[in-house]
């Protein structure tokens, strides 16, 4: 099955992390964040992309040609797959993205998600669970990574302290969507974020289902974010992980 991810975004929260690149380039422990979720589909066959760019395509696509011509990164790492980078526009909304890519989805389900998280996720479960159920969308629901200790306080004793516990953190979206092509047929025009109508559409019409990934998830919005990553990658712990 085809798989889109959405790498149009400037990343404007990575800061100097960033050095200027796109989000979809910036690296963990010398592997653009890209990469690493390809990596994920390509470990249960998934090798065929498209890329939706906006925000400095030209760059994204150049990284992409230059891994056609085989160079390499980390190590001497050179995956096997296909890319096609496809300039959704710069400031064009996350639906809107997804909508511009019709023409080359042939009519068929694809799986989707953005260059945002990793996740050690079993793919094959998750299609399965998807073409269980038989509707339009399904979304990975993950556990949040917590912030904080939980205290449970009966009569202002503390009966219970838990460091950061997981489950209480209830579910999120986690990207790693498998959507039908009826799904585009919600989205409006270019300034649609898929976040907002299509999916609460979808949730309302019953055509959105939750595949609740129990494993591990970690997100790359910020630059604390980008330091813990680096050290899973270090640490041989990084869903997802490329050992070049």
């Amino acid at each position: 099955m085809r798989v889109v991810i959405l790498a149009g975004g400037q990343g404007a929260r990575l800061g100097d992390c960033g050095s200027g690149k796109p989000k979809a380039l910036v690296e963990i422990a010398g592997v653009p964040i890209i990469e690493r979720v390809m990596a994920i589909y390509a470990g249960f066959g998934h090798t065929d992309f498209i890329v939706a760019t906006g925000y400095k395509a030209d760059l994204i696509a150049a990284h992409f040609e230059q891994r056609r011509k085989g160079s390499a990164v980390a190590g001497g790492w050179q995956p096997d797959w296909t890319a096609a980078c496809i300039d959704t526009g710069a400031l064009t909304a996350t639906g809107g993205r997804i909508k511009r890519l019709a023409p080359y989805l042939a009519n068929a389900p694809f799986m989707l998600t953005w260059t945002d998280g990793v996740a050690d996720l079993d793919v094959d479960q998750l299609l399965r669970f998807h073409h269980r159920h038989r509707k339009l969308a399904t979304v990975t629901a993950v556990r949040p990574p917590p912030r904080f200790g939980h205290l449970a306080i009966e009569d202002d004793r503390v009966s219970a302290f838990e460091e950061k516990p997981t489950a209480r953190e209830g579910w999120i979206n986690g990207a790693f969507f498998v959507l039908e092509p009826a799904v585009l047929d919600y989205i409006d025009d270019d300034d649609t974020a898929f976040e907002r109508g299509p999916l609460q559409a979808l949730a309302q019409d019953q055509q959105l289902m939750a595949y609740k990934h129990e494993g591990r998830w970690n997100c790359m919005d910020t630059q604390a974010d980008i330091a813990a990553l680096d050290q899973l990658a270090q640490d041989k712990q990084l869903p997802g992980m490329i050992d070049p």
